[in-house]
């Protein structure tokens, strides 16, 4: 199901305008905070009412003031994911998760119990209360009450935010799950580029109240006006070869082989690699005595210089991009221009493993 945004709102000192629509899977909301991503969701959920707006969910409309058509939040069937997990704490977490069960409609098509226990991983917890779990273990059970609602959207408003690092990490899979395997449309909240890289079917990119960039992941990283040159990056398909015995991962990419530290995927998995823009090395030539192991190759398609004495050099590999940040001068002393072949180098370690996950940039 499409979900259709159009939203209209003033507030003292900034007015949120966004026009944006996005194809089924998993949306991210994606932007600096006061970018108007919470305000933006609220409207969505019921909890604000826009001055004027349009939202859809497939032929389901949440809102439309056109005709004075709101459907109250109670109404909207949203499977809605805090920041922290928001469970009972006097109830086990069987009891928790059955807790959304209650709220559906009967003639709802949601998930089992047993499914959604299953995709989660909690089996263990069910007779545990939330005192007992774990920041990602609440979290888990948070999404499984929001499944076991039976929505027909799912609100997921920066979900890792007060998580720590080892706790992103055990998460974020999860999420990947989700979004391959249920049905229902995500609107997720991010301001985080390793979560838009993993998670993302789409991006609606937000900065000042509008819309600034839409498209794939890998599109929008890309996008220097959209995220900025300092975090510019690539997002490239990858699957998993061979994991060797130095403690490296090989895999293969539209532009080469790369080898990472190992990566926790079998052979044959297809994976999400985002590549800072500013960790990629160019070369006319392919290079000799390095240290790099990563040696890819492309097609200059695209020199964007900046403001500054920088320049984004794009790279055409197969169907996807490969961009490198590097100054002017150097695109001067290579003579560098579009059409020409040339060689991008990258450290194995430069990749951290929060930027490596699951799944294809878009739905087949």
């Amino acid at each position: 199901m499409n979900l259709g945004l159009s939203v209209q709102h003033r507030l003292p000192g900034f007015t949120l305008d966004v026009r944006a629509e996005a194809p089924p899977g998993l949306t991210v909301l994606f932007g600096p905070s006061g970018s108007g991503k919470t305000t933006l969701i609220n409207a969505v959920a019921g909890l604000l009412r826009p001055d004027r707006g349009h939202i859809t969910v497939g032929d389901w409309v949440l809102l439309d003031s056109a005709t004075g058509q709101f459907l109250p939040p109670h109404r909207r069937r949203i499977g809605y994911i805090f920041q922290e997990g928001r469970l009972f704490p006097h109830l086990n977490v069987r009891q928790n998760l059955l807790y959304g069960r209650w709220f559906a409609p009967r003639d709802a098509r949601g998930e089992s119990l047993g499914r959604v226990v299953e995709m989660l991983g909690i089996g263990h917890l069910l007779t545990r209360r939330p005192g007992a779990l774990s920041g990602g273990e609440k979290q888990r059970v948070a999404i499984g009450r929001a499944l076991l609602a039976g929505p027909r959207l799912i609100l997921a408003d920066e979900p890792l935010a007060a998580l720590d690092e080892a706790r992103k990490a055990e998460i974020l899979p999860y999420f990947e799950r989700l979004r391959d395997e249920v049905s229902v449309p995500i609107l997720y909240v991010s301001h985080s580029l390793a979560e838009v890289a993993r998670l993302a079917t789409t991006v609606i990119a937000l900065r000042d109240g509008r819309v600034v960039a839409v498209g794939t992941p890998g599109q929008v990283l890309g996008d220097a006006g959209a995220v900025g040159a300092r975090d510019a990056a690539s997002v490239l398909t990858a699957r998993v070869v061979a994991h060797h015995d130095d403690g490296l991962s090989e895999l293969a990419t539209a532009a080469g082989p790369l080898l990472l530290p190992q990566v926790a995927a079998p052979p044959g998995a297809i994976l999400r690699v985002r590549i800072a823009a500013s960790d990629v090395i160019l070369a006319r030539e392919a290079p000799r005595g390095l240290s790099s192991l990563n040696i890819l190759s492309g097609i200059i398609a695209e020199i964007r210089p900046g403001m500054g004495p920088g320049a984004l050099v794009t790279l055409a590999v197969g169907n996807e991009r490969l961009i490198a940040r590097i100054t002017r001068r150097s695109v001067a002393a290579l003579a560098l221009e579009p059409g020409q072949p040339c060689h991008a180098i990258l450290k194995s370690v430069a990749v951290p493993p929060e930027d490596v996950g699951g799944g294809p940039l878009s739905p087949e």
